[in-house]
């Protein structure tokens, strides 16, 4: 077999491979039947469909011919530390470290934090810019999930909150 399309390749296997575990991690739960679904049936069934999916698109990849054969680039460490630390932080700063004595800061600052750190991922960064979005994901946030879903988690530092 001749890979026609290196990229379409392995990210049909990445595809295939996620969505095989999503389905064998499923199998764990109780999976029902289609008039009284368990809570394993969607992932179930999510997990088979991805795979599906990248079973077709690897397929795609040893089929249709591509002009250079779509080889894969190097790759880009700059966004991907920076999307990796931007969810690390998130982490951080919503729940705090207590074992090493970090305070949780809360919602708000959370969302400003990671999207500061993500923000520096792409090509230019404008902080006006990303100062607006964060402020436009923290009250959709605050909206979205504490006001109507009413989630208990904390939404500002807890040395401010007590």
């Amino acid at each position: 077999m001749n890979i026609k399309s290196q990229k379409d390749f392995f990210s049909g296997v990445l595809y295939t491979v996620a969505g095989a575990a999503f389905a064998i991690g499923a199998t764990n739960y109780s999976v029902g039947t289609g008039a009284r679904m368990g809570p394993g049936y969607f992932p179930l069934l999510l997990g088979i469909l991805l795979a599906v999916i990248g079973a077709f698109i690897m397929f795609k990849a040893l089929t249709v011919e591509t002009p250079d054969g779509d080889k894969i680039g190097s790759w880009a460490w700059k966004p991907l530390v920076y999307i990796i630390a931007g969810n690390v932080l998130f982490g951080i700063l919503l729940a705090g470290l207590p074992g090493l004595g970090v305070p949780a800061m809360g919602l708000i600052v959370a969302i400003f934090g990671t999207t500061l750190v993500v923000s520096m991922a792409g090509d230019t960064f404008k902080l006006k810019e990303v100062l607006v979005l964060a402020t436009v994901l923290s009250i959709g946030s605050y909206g979205a999930f504490v006001m109507l879903l009413k989630l208990q988690f904390p939404v500002w530092p807890t040395f401010i909150t007590g």
